[in-house]
């Protein structure tokens, strides 16, 4: 019977292949077990932070590396960022996708090993360079869907014993293709709420900034928040003078300006205004639009401008929203986007601060008026209330403000000043004017000669709609001191040479230069008729006739000048010729 004879240290050339294929198995089994672990764990992650340090800390751990970090493709920016980087005190590395070992790698969707880092001109030591890390050599693999569409990198630095080889790469490999489905979800997901999260913070910020109905105040704040918004150095708002056809705006931060007003068809800002059109200039100096006289007036230097219209709810530009200079480069599509967005959402709330603003303008601009009155002014409200009353008012009245303010002319208006109610009710009846002249009023203790002039207060009546009665407005002219002038006046002159002296006013009263006639009589033998007479009879005598010749002066437009015994002293021809 044959027999097989084994010599030591031989082995059957089958043994070996059995061996190696036993050992293929395991590892299989070992790595389908740790995907079905990692499988397991990542759908259990919360957060895409907390999956992305997981995946990294297997990920060298089983690979035996010092360092990992995992990158996911931004859409927007086309930069690939990394939320977790073991060992390194950044919380975020972003790079462009198409640079570096990472960029190569999503590009061409191939993963990749290199031995030696610093001899492949693809490796950026940009990073070592501010992390005082090392890279010896690295292990780079694709984050690839089902639908082979590459959302990211994986990237493993330093193998602690030797260097990386294929089955390093297969694990890699297996690893991405098995988390990134997980890894896209989350990505969305997080993308989802950080869009709730922007829009809720956007109506809140919108919300605060409209709830100020002050527009200083308002353009403060939406020039800020627009700067914080876009990262900008420096954000300005414009709004339309349409008097002056200019835009203005009151606030520029950063510079003590005040006030900025330039014509509406002018520079960046009016170029917006005029097309309605948004503007984003990278290189503002490169731009024949932009006009540089501000810079060097300020000192500030202009690099990138982003300026986008304001429109109202009827689609009518009301300004426009300028921001200058963002931090890290130029401004974007999204940029722009978020600035109109935000000034769409603040296009009433401006109008309606700048229609308030405009009629508080109006409002301190009558008040000014009323006060600078030396005619009393009172208004009274539907309810017949006193709402309003002027300085002359009050100084007429002989009142205080919390006196007169909010009582009823009914009340107010008793007693003696009675009359003035009748004709408040009569205007509140006819809706016509209503004037008094001459009439007395009681201030106080004082009498009081006052021109009364009582008028409706009405709305503007439109095609629709009548006008509606608002309540009345008192007019009070305090004419006692003119009455008593007139009454000391005339009693050397006539009336009506009277009230003309009264109405040329101080033109008159001061004195001027005119041709006039001067009378002197006197009674032909008054010595001898004195005698006669006694004193009794020549006082009767003078009495009579002084009275008589008095009343033929004045009745000829003469001004009687003095009596000077029996004599009379006269002019005529003034102040104006009879």
């Amino acid at each position: 019977m044959a027999s097989s004879i084994q010599t030591p240290g031989t082995a059957k050339p089958g043994r070996a292949k059995v061996t190696r294929i036993t050992n293929r198995s395991r590892k299989k089994a070992q790595q389908t077990g740790l995907l079905l672990q990692i499988a397991t764990k990542v759908a259990a992650a919360e957060t895409l932070e907390e999956l992305l340090r997981y995946i990294v800390e297997v990920s060298v751990q089983q690979t035996g590396a010092e360092r990992g970090t995992l990158f996911l493709n931004d859409e927007k920016t086309n930069e690939l960022y990394s939320r977790v980087a073991q060992g390194v005190g950044f919380r975020e590395i972003r790079l462009l996708n198409d640079t570096g070992i990472a960029g190569h790698v999503f590009k061409t969707g191939e993963g990749i090993i290199i031995d030696d880092a610093y001899t492949d001109a693809r490796f950026n030591r940009s990073i070592d360079a501010d992390t005082g890390f090392v890279t010896r050599n690295l292990l780079c693999a694709p984050i690839m869907t089902p639908g082979r569409e590459i959302i990211g990198v994986l990237q493993i630095l330093n193998k602690r014993s030797g260097v990386f080889d294929r089955d390093d790469l297969e694990l890699l490999e297996s690893m991405t293709a098995q988390t990134s489905m997980t890894l896209r979800s989350a990505q969305v997901m997080e993308r989802m709420l950080v869009a709730r999260q922007e829009e809720l913070k956007f109506l809140d910020l919108v919300a605060e900034v409209t709830s100020d109905m002050d527009l200083s105040t308002m353009l403060s704040k939406v020039v800020s928040e627009a700067a914080r918004m876009l990262q900008a150095d420096r954000a300005t708002l414009f709004l339309n003078d349409e008097k002056t056809n200019e835009l203005f705006s009151r606030v520029a931060m950063g510079a003590s300006v005040g006030e900025i007003r330039l014509p509406n068809t002018a520079g960046i800002a009016g170029a917006v205004f005029t097309t309605g059109q948004a503007i984003n200039i990278p290189y503002a100096y490169a731009d024949l639009r932009f006009n540089p006289a501000f810079d060097k007036r300020t000192g500030y230097f202009t690099r990138s401008i982003l300026c986008v219209p304001i429109v109202n709810k009827t689609g009518k530009t009301i300004g426009v929203t300028q921001v200058l200079n963002k931090k890290g480069g130029p401004f974007t599509g999204e940029d722009e986007k978020r600035l109109k967005v935000f000034t769409a959402q603040l296009a009433i709330s401006l109008e309606n601060a700048k229609l308030f603003d405009d009629i508080q303008n109006m409002k301190n601009y009558n008040e000014g008026v009323l006060q600078s009155m030396s005619n009393g002014v009172i208004t009274l409200n539907e309810d017949g209330r006193i709402v309003t009353c002027n300085h002359a008012g009050l100084r007429i009245l002989r009142m205080n403000a919390k006196d007169v303010l909010k009582r009823l002319a009914v009340e107010y208006f008793a007693g003696p000043n009675e009359w003035v109610l009748h004709h408040i009710e009569e205007v509140a009846k006819t809706l016509q004017p209503d004037i008094t002249m001459d009439a007395e009023l009681m201030a106080g203790e004082e009498k009081l000669s006052v021109n009364l002039t009582v008028l409706p207060l009405m709305t503007e009546a439109e095609a629709d709609k009548p006008a509606k009665k608002l309540g009345s407005l008192l007019m009070i002219e305090d004419v006692s001191s003119e009455k008593r002038m007139k009454s000391t006046m005339s009693r050397y002159m006539d009336p009506g040479i009277a009230e003309k002296l009264m109405a040329g006013g101080d033109e008159v009263l001061g004195g001027k230069s005119v041709v006039g006639t001067v009378l002197f009589s006197d009674i032909r033998g008054f010595t001898s008729i004195t005698e006669d007479l006694g004193a009794h009879g020549t006082v009767s005598l003078l009495n009579e006739y002084f009275t008589v010749m008095v009343d033929c002066i004045q009745k000829q437009g003469g001004m009687l000048d003095k009596f000077i015994g029996d004599a009379i002293m006269a002019v005529f021809g003034l102040p104006a010729a009879a």
